[in-house]
């Protein structure tokens, strides 16, 4: 059976989306190609397969079918010409930022992100003499507050939408046009919502990454990054960083997320569900000052989010009165929510950007993004949505005040 883009629904593009072209066997599910080299036919062949003349693979830091599969699968769901596979998300990101910028050259970035995306960009790029401009995303002024901070030596724009952790949403179209104006890229870190409840590339985004360790795999169990583009720009990714730095994702992790791909749909359909119905319920909690979910229509980014997401997603965030003394009675106090950090697991995880997966964060800049140190992060997973409630209430009493 061939699958072609935009033949199916999204839903059946999840579940089948691609041929597996480098099955030889008949199997319902693709092999796992768990090798470091390939074999040439003869000495013609392997010449041709180095020079380009010949199709063929060589080594899995290189190429690989099982990465093939997992590439050519999120180049669809994305609505991309191609992607890369890396082993990490933050593999993915430095892959891009390293070679879409150089000595001297500078990009613009939205002021919340990752924390291991902030310390790249704001600690590491910096050794490079790459320079990050960062911008705190509210509506006000803010084409002539980008504006300003663009020169002739800008490379590159990049932002989170939902941003993490204050889950502020950027409006991809206006960035997308900003950058199009000084003609560079918009590069848009997609996974809180993932290519089934949102897709950049088809709002003027030009590259799309992705931690595919969150949302993409699922189960907790892998670590993967994923870049999405126009085939020039991902060939050129892959020629000047990804095969001399070797960041390559290895197969048995691309096939997992091959795997978790296929209930993507329903998974998503589960986590956004859940995070509403707690988002709702917490918003009327005495002991929280604010709550963080584009779902609610009380979120300043509610209409935005309502044009570019199909859902909202199943990531929340909470600000406590009492603060950080009382984040940490909540995080204690938890049963069922387990205390770690990342995203997207079947089960619901809850953690302290502040003092963790944004630690990189100095006080300074934990303010100008928004976070606060009573600022708490839920991963809404899928278990029942009443016996998560009953926990953080449970969790909440026990919190003085």
């Amino acid at each position: 059976m061939s699958f072609k883009k935009n033949r199916f629904s999204e839903e059946t593009n999840i579940v089948h989306g691609i041929d597996h072209s480098h099955n030889t066997c008949p199997d319902l599910v693709a092999p796992i190609h768990m090798t470091s080299t390939f074999k040439f036919d003869d000495f013609d062949h392997g010449a041709g397969v180095f020079d380009g003349s010949q199709p063929g693979y060589v080594y899995t830091r290189i190429a690989n079918p099982t990465m093939d599969d997992l590439q050519e699968k999120m180049a669809l769901l994305e609505g991309g010409d191609a992607a890369i596979a890396t082993a990490s998300g933050m593999a993915a990101i430095a892959a891009m930022a390293m070679t879409l910028a150089g000595p001297g050259d500078n990009f613009v970035a939205c002021n919340s992100v990752y924390g291991g995306t902030f310390a790249l960009f704001n600690d590491h790029l910096r050794k490079f003499n790459i320079a990050p401009r960062f911008v705190a995303p509210a509506k006000a002024n803010i084409i002539d507050r980008v504006a300003s901070l663009m020169d002739s030596n800008t490379r590159f724009m990049f932002v989170e939408t939902p941003a993490n952790p204050t889950l502020s949403i950027i409006n991809i179209e206006l960035w997308a046009y900003l950058a199009d104006q000084h003609q560079i890229p918009l590069v848009v870190d997609n996974t809180f919502a993932t290519p089934y409840l949102q897709k950049p590339l088809s709002m003027g985004a030009q590259l799309v990454i992705h931690s595919a360790t969150k949302y993409l795999g699922g189960h907790g169990d892998i670590i993967g990054g994923m870049v999405v583009g126009e085939t020039p720009t991902i060939q050129r990714i892959r020629t000047e960083y990804m095969d001399h730095f070797g960041p390559s994702i290895s197969p048995f992790n691309a096939w997992l997320i091959l795997r978790g791909l296929k209930t993507l749909a329903i998974r998503m359909d589960r986590h956004s569900s859940t995070a509403l119905k707690i988002a709702l319920w917490l918003a009327s909690h005495p002991k929280i000052s604010q709550v963080y979910y584009p779902g609610l229509e009380s979120h300043p980014d509610h209409q935005v989010a309502q044009k570019q997401m199909k859902q909202f997603s199943g990531i929340l965030g909470f600000d406590l009165k009492g603060g950080r003394e009382a984040a940490k009675n909540l995080l204690n106090n938890v049963k069922l929510c387990t205390l770690a950090v990342s995203l997207g697991d079947c089960e619901t995880l809850i953690q302290h950007p502040a003092s963790m997966t944004h630690s990189t964060y100095s006080e300074k800049d934990l303010k100008a993004a928004g976070i606060d140190q009573g600022l708490v992060r839920l991963s809404l997973g899928l278990e029942h949505p009443d016996d998560i409630m009953d926990d953080l209430e449970s969790a909440l009493d026990a919190i003085a005040g």
